[in-house]
């Protein structure tokens, strides 16, 4: 009985932790601008079935993407083994499963202990790609510190979880062949017959004697695997292993406009509109932006923000920019996980924007003041970032989870251009001929094809 509500109170407390995280980062991407993705939903369903939950966008790499499939099918099938525990661990009993499904529950664990090998071996190549084998993608500087770190942890946990997967099955096993369960009452004597810990038990316990001992190992095995499966629930939200939840969502609410066509801001059309014609009287629209563009997140879309908690921090996008190979500063990935980064800080510091979109902070407060301070431009992207950027695509096409780096790097230099008129001279030069001549050179049109009649 104390077993029973040892477990319940972990289980409260966990999804009660879980909760609460998962809240504070919807808060966060609530911070964003309106933006209507509610169209087109049979398109977007088939794509994130594709790119989500079938890992379209994975296999253009084939051994990452094989190594990925097989923790991804292993987390979603050991569930199953997952809903047992929770049953059992609510009821006091032990495979309480076994003797319902009998043959199909062999089956099912015996899947699951293949598919946890196979994760086991996949853990171990993505430890040795990112930690012996130098893959540059894994050590830009944006990978310094936390995202290492982070990156490693969650393979650390991995593995612990199938150590305690397979003291749990495997010394079960041994009991069961000596006619004895944890659970009172036991179910007969014999073999489970799972694929492996049918032999892995008895080579690794198969020696201990004493009852009491594997009871404890048994114990041990269940416990420590349902706390790794907890402590996971609530490292989750902090983690860009978030990307597991996130991705579903992310996928279904992709732009599904033709790439690389802008954005063209209405609010952005209304003055053109007034420009052009002095009798116009544009359109009064209380939710339209304060700002041309972006200077901090409370500029960007929603859709903009759940990208940044979507991040995978694979580094595919920054592997295949044209920018950054040939030595520009612009990251990709690091732009979208500064994104993440400025609304972190909000939260850490409570910040809310006032009426005009501007973060502000509670008097008194010297850090949150200064954090109020802060903006994404400036103070986490730089100009010369923003200028790298080709809009080529290719970061949007490389992403697994659809995400697109360009929105944010677009919104920013558009405010950078629009309000503040902060552009290279080349770029000032170009607008100027496109005003004057219709074309990027400094001569009109009409003079544009004088080239074909030269002899």
């Amino acid at each position: 009985m104390i077993s029973q509500i040892i477990f319940l109170l972990l289980t409260i407390a966990a999804f009660y932790v879980f909760g609460r995280q998962v809240m504070a980062i919807r808060k966060n991407i609530s911070l964003g601008r309106p933006e209507d993705r509610s169209d087109r939903k049979n398109e977007r369903i088939q794509k994130m079935l594709l790119v989500a939950f079938g890992q379209q966008k994975m296999f253009k790499r084939l051994l990452p993407a094989t190594m990925h499939l097989f923790i991804y099918v292993a987390f979603v099938i050991t569930q199953i083994e997952l809903i047992e525990i929770f049953v059992d661990g609510i009821a006091g009993s032990h495979r309480i499963f076994y003797p319902l499904l009998g043959g199909f529950y062999t089956f099912l664990i015996s899947f699951i202990e293949i598919l946890s090998v196979l994760a086991f071996v996949a853990t171990l190549v993505f430890l040795a790609r990112r930690n012996l084998l130098k893959i540059p993608r894994f050590h830009k500087d944006e990978m310094n510190g936390w995202p290492k770190l982070d990156g490693n942890i969650i393979l650390y946990l991995e593995i612990l979880l199938l150590v305690f997967i397979f003291t749990m099955n495997g010394s079960d096993e041994v009991l069961y062949r000596m006619g004895e369960t944890h659970a009172a009452g036991a179910m007969g004597s014999g073999s489970f017959g799972f694929a492996v810990s049918s032999w892995l038990g008895p080579a690794l316990f198969g020696g201990i004697e004493s009852e009491s001992t594997l009871h404890l190992l048994e114990r041990i095995g269940w416990w420590g695997h349902i706390c790794v499966v907890f402590g996971f629930l609530v490292y989750l939200p902090i983690s860009k292993h978030f990307h597991i939840i996130m991705a579903f969502p992310n996928t279904f609410y992709s732009d599904l406009k033709p790439a690389g066509q802008f954005s063209s801001p209405e609010n952005i059309q209304e003055e053109i509109k007034a420009i052009m014609d002095p009798d116009y009287t544009p359109k009064e629209d209380a939710n339209a932006p304060h700002r041309f563009g972006a200077k901090d997140v409370t500029d960007l879309s929603w859709k903009a923000l759940m990208d940044a908690y979507t991040c995978t921090e694979c580094g595919r996008c920054t592997s295949v920019c044209p920018a950054n190979l040939t030595g520009k500063k612009l990251s990709p990935r690091k732009i979208i996980m500064d994104v993440r980064d400025r609304l972190e800080e909000i939260q850490k510091y409570q910040l809310q924007p006032d009426d005009s979109g501007v973060i502000t902070a509670a008097e008194g407060n010297i850090e949150a003041q200064e954090a109020a301070g802060h903006t994404l431009l400036g103070h986490y992207v730089s100009e010369e970032e923003l200028r790298a950027c080709t809009t080529c695509n290719a970061c949007v096409e490389a992403c697994p989870v659809n995400i697109n780096p360009v929105t944010p790097i677009i919104e920013l230099r558009r405010f950078l251009v629009m309000e503040e008129s902060r552009m290279p001279e080349e770029w000032g030069s170009m607008s100027m001929n496109i005003e004057n001549n219709g074309a990027p050179w400094a001569f009109p049109a009409s003079d544009r094809f004088n080239w074909a009649s030269e002899e």
